[in-house]
């Protein structure tokens, strides 16, 4: 089924599914660090108007079955400096494998390593997706979560450079 996983390219027709699948409460709980208002269009406008003028992102759209699912990239944080991995899945499309298929596909086309992403520590499903990807613990952060209204706690995780053929 995960056979169904496509990426392509992020198009200005992609925004409005990305902007709905955003609103969701479930995923906003999970997610943690969200927007502080993901209701406010015109921010949400903004974020991606930058996402696209840069070059330096790789940003995906990951379609199941032809379907929009949602967004996976790569970028470089800039609160690390450090080259991280993002991804929401809708979530119609939630245990499914999609997330893990969508970001296995990226991990292919992004090739510098290390590779870091971080999710709240009791976002488990997120956190079963990179593990499966190779992504191992690398610490532990604190942030303050919009979509919570509170600090939480966050897992670092980190993919390093694959070993080198012998």
């Amino acid at each position: 089924m995960t056979s169904d996983v496509l990426l392509r390219d992020v198009t200005e027709r992609d925004l409005p599914i990305f902007f709905e699948q955003q609103l969701d409460p479930a995923g906003n709980q999970m997610a943690a660090f969200t927007a502080k208002d993901p209701a406010d269009r015109a921010a949400f406008a903004a974020k991606w108007a930058k996402i696209l003028d840069d070059d330096s992102i790789t940003k995906r759209t990951v379609l199941f079955g032809g379907r929009v699912a949602g967004n996976v990239a790569a970028f470089v944080a800039p609160w690390s400096g450090k080259l991280e991995v993002t991804y929401w899945i809708g979530r119609e499309f939630w245990g499914q494998g999609i997330a893990t298929a969508a970001l296995s596909a990226l991990l292919r086309a992004v090739k510098p390593r290390p590779l870091y992403a971080r999710a709240a520590k009791d976002n488990i499903a997120s956190l079963r997706v990179l593990e499966k990807c190779g992504f191992t613990i690398a610490g532990y952060e604190r942030g303050f979560a919009n979509a919570r209204g509170e600090e939480v706690e966050e897992v670092v995780v980190e993919l390093r450079a694959e070993a080198p053929e012998v």
